[in-house]
């Protein structure tokens, strides 16, 4: 070890002193030494301090060491410590017990300070490859993801691209959806799910004709056939897949447009039968087209837009969600502010909304 490192922590466990002794002053040279007389009180330092192995006693009071060992284990802050029993139980049976409740070694008493220095230099090289390995695989998981997420970004602009916006649509949609969700009661890990996943609820208009995406008027019965079929069209190009942020894409791909009462599209589904993401941003999309310039429209007064989320709970809407979309309004405001794109909505006092 050189100068400047920093001593492995080891942690002695045994309820007596001739051992701690001994195993000490095999170590102490090399090691930054911790001891604890009990089961409770080596738990008690590894979840205070970072304990890099463990020498534990089997035949300890109150909490012998396989009890002890076990406890190490169940606890994810505490499940990688390599643990080596140092105990006089040599039989195969115990070693077996010992084997099967986690720890890495098993050294009999009594001890040779050589034998001890030899396991414990052992097993905290390979705790710290396998620490090394572990970070290594963080990052890279961390970068796939970044890189997943980009690439989802970008297929959910280029069905916005073709809706003839300018980027902003979907980020409003992401924050919009977020704010909700967490209004809604959900998670962290579930809003930033749909945060994600809701990029993509448009991807489908890839497919769809300009003449009927670009239409300055109404469209007929026939072409509002056909702009329909982008749910269905988002459904198929994100695919079914195992990964839970493609599955959630898909399914708000699909769902979007369903409404509460059943009288939305493509499926016809109902209440709770729609899931509660694509619930969510059907409130979402609704409020932000009403918002927002589109080919056939102008852009809503915000608070005209607010009546109208209101006047659809119960029948296009979940109202839990819509109660969730009028408990953040502020929040909602300030991403119609900061994401605004060129003309928009205007609220009720005449002011833009961003």
């Amino acid at each position: 070890m050189s100068a400047t490192a920093t001593p492995s922590n080891v942690l002695i466990v045994d309820d007596t002193p001739q051992n701690i002794s001994l195993l000490n002053a095999a170590l102490m040279d090399e090691y930054s030494i911790l001891v604890a007389t009990s089961g409770k009180q080596a738990l008690e330092i590894c979840q205070s301090m970072p304990v890099d192995i463990i020498l534990l006693d089997v035949m300890m009071p109150e909490m012998d060491g396989f009890e002890t060992c076990q406890a190490l284990k169940s606890d994810p802050m505490t499940s990688s410590i390599p643990v080596i029993f140092v105990t006089a139980l040599g039989e195969t049976r115990n070693e077996s017990r010992g084997f099967a409740c986690g720890a890495v070694d098993f050294i009999t008493k009594p001890i040779r300070e050589s034998i001890v220095r030899a396991r414990v230099r052992t097993h905290l090289a390979l705790y710290d490859q396998n620490r090394a390995l572990e970070l290594q695989v963080l990052e890279r998981t961390a970068e796939l993801n970044a890189t997943r997420l980009e690439i989802l970004n970008r297929l959910g602009s280029a069905g916005e691209y073709r809706d003839g916006e300018t980027g902003f649509h979907v980020l409003r949609v992401c924050h919009f959806s977020y704010v909700i969700a967490m209004a809604y009661g959900l998670p962290k890990s579930e809003a930033d799910l749909l945060y994600n996943a809701a990029a993509l609820h448009d991807t489908g208009k890839i497919g769809i004709p300009d003449s009927i995406l670009f239409k300055p008027g109404k469209l007929d019965p026939d072409e509002w056939q056909i702009m329909r079929t982008h749910c269905e069209i988002g459904h198929k190009i994100i695919g079914i897949h195992q990964h839970r942020l493609l599955d959630a894409a898909a399914s708000i791909a699909l769902t979007h447009h369903e409404r509460w009462d059943g009288n939305g599209y493509p499926r016809g589904l109902k209440g709770y039968g729609i899931p509660l993401f694509g619930r969510i941003v059907a409130v979402v999309d609704v409020f932000d087209a009403l918002t927002s310039v589109r080919p056939y429209k102008a852009a809503w007064p915000v608070s005209e837009a607010i009546v109208e989320i209101e006047r659809g709970r119960g029948l296009h809407f979940e109202p839990k969600v819509v109660d969730a979309f009028l408990s953040v309004l502020p929040e909602l405001m300030a991403i119609l502010q900061q994401f605004g794109a060129g003309s928009r909505a205007r609220n009720g006092t005449g002011e833009a909304a961003g």
